[in-house]
């Protein structure tokens, strides 16, 4: 019997690659030595280490199939699947599981590429992002068709972002991985002019803009400040850290920045979805309530408008909130797994995750066929330019 998931050629849409040990030694200039992020062993554990400091492991954010919760993970490459890191073993796990499509996005950068600032002067961390996206073009000619690569941007350079979407653009990718909090790093907050020239360079390319959760600072996640336990802290900080995707909608909605730049599509990645009307519901509240159109009258639409044309959210675990939102956003929405990480849809014995066909049988049972074939395959389709 045909699953639901091959029936709609399933996009996933917010899946990770565990990068390879090689990423950066194969594609860097040696003058740069141990600054370049490489892999060493310690205590039986693989960690990258950038010129002499642990910087993470490849077993921290591959937990797929995992026998255990957080703080333990796997050791490294040896203990996690091959098709976390290698694209003819990713290719046959979506097989495996029915799924045509599957968007990729980075770990050793940062969900926001923000990591990469810590790793050396200016010049070695462009040569690291730039090393980076010409992998991740390399990992998905294994078949374009069906692997999505989201490059990375040196977000705290315009200018030096602008050249990369451009690069990037002629070497075929479809979609731009921004700092969800930029301020974090430093730099200016989402809805300030700042960045008019990266929007503008992205919608020239026709290039989506990502969004992905985590992309300020992770530290609490493991750190537990209110002492209340690793696996209750580590729980919620990854809960918040979804809807903290809202404060990225508020700055494009009320910057606006989605009436500056029309034809520009942005992605909340891995927040899920339930929670979106009530936000738009607040924001065009707030929106009328404070005046906004007066101080500005030239922004024609609403927040929930603005949304309703340019934005999308993703969803993976949600079941009575994933109905509701499907009847109002039914162009708006997209399906993801998070693949490999401790929150996917690819479970171990010690997790209530599901496998997605099965979590797609249940969370979509009586939504109406056109909404399902929208969800799981026709909006991500248009958005990636997936035949």
């Amino acid at each position: 019997m045909e699953r639901i998931l091959e029936r709609y050629r399933a996009i996933d849409t917010d899946t990770h690659i565990t990068e390879p040990a090689d990423v950066w030694t194969s594609r860097v200039a040696s003058k740069w030595g141990e600054k370049i992020p490489h892999i060493e062993q310690k205590e039986g554990r693989d960690w990258w280490v950038v010129d002499g400091t642990p910087i993470g492991g490849p077993g921290f954010y591959t937990m797929a199939g995992f026998d255990d919760y957080t703080p333990n993970h796997p050791l490294g490459y040896a203990d996690i699947p091959k098709a976390s890191y290698d694209a003819h073993a990713r290719l046959a796990h979506m097989d495996a599981e029915g799924i045509y499509a599957q968007v990729l996005y980075p770990n050793v950068g940062g969900f926001g590429s923000g990591r990469f600032t810590s790793m050396g002067e200016p010049a070695l961390v462009l040569e690291l992002v730039r090393a980076y996206n010409d992998f991740l073009v390399d990992w998905c000619s294994a078949d374009p068709s069906r692997l999505v690569p989201v490059m990375a941007t040196p977000f705290w350079d315009v200018e030096a972002s602008c050249a990369e979407i451009r690069r990037c653009r002629d070497k075929g990718v479809k979609a731009v991985l921004h700092c969800s909090e930029p301020e974090y790093w430093k730099q200016p907050k989402l809805g300030h002019r700042h960045w008019d020239p990266l929007w503008a360079t992205a919608q020239e390319c026709g290039m989506s803009i990502s969004f992905h959760v985590g992309s300020g600072g992770l530290e609490e996640l493991m750190s537990d400040p209110s002492e209340m336990g690793h696996k209750a802290n580590f729980g919620r900080v990854s809960a918040l850290s979804f809807i903290a995707n809202s404060n990225s909608l508020a700055e494009i909605l009320f910057g606006g920045v989605c009436h500056r730049f029309p034809e520009l599509k942005f992605v909340s990645v891995e927040s899920g979805a339930g929670w979106i009307q009530s936000c738009l519901e607040l924001f065009d509240w707030q929106w009328s309530n404070s005046g906004v159109h007066i101080e500005h009258p030239e922004y024609a639409l609403k927040p929930s408008e603005y949304f309703r044309r340019q934005v999308y959210g993703c969803f993976w675990f949600e079941s009575e909130g994933i109905q509701k939102a499907l009847e109002l956003w039914p162009d708006n929405l997209l399906w993801e797994t998070d693949y490999p990480h401790p929150t996917c849809q690819h479970p171990g014995p010690a997790t209530i995750a599901e496998h997605p066909n099965v979590y797609v049988e249940r969370a979509l049972a009586g939504v109406p066929e056109e909404a399902v074939r929208k969800v799981l395959h026709d909006n991500a389709a248009a958005l990636y330019g997936i035949d």
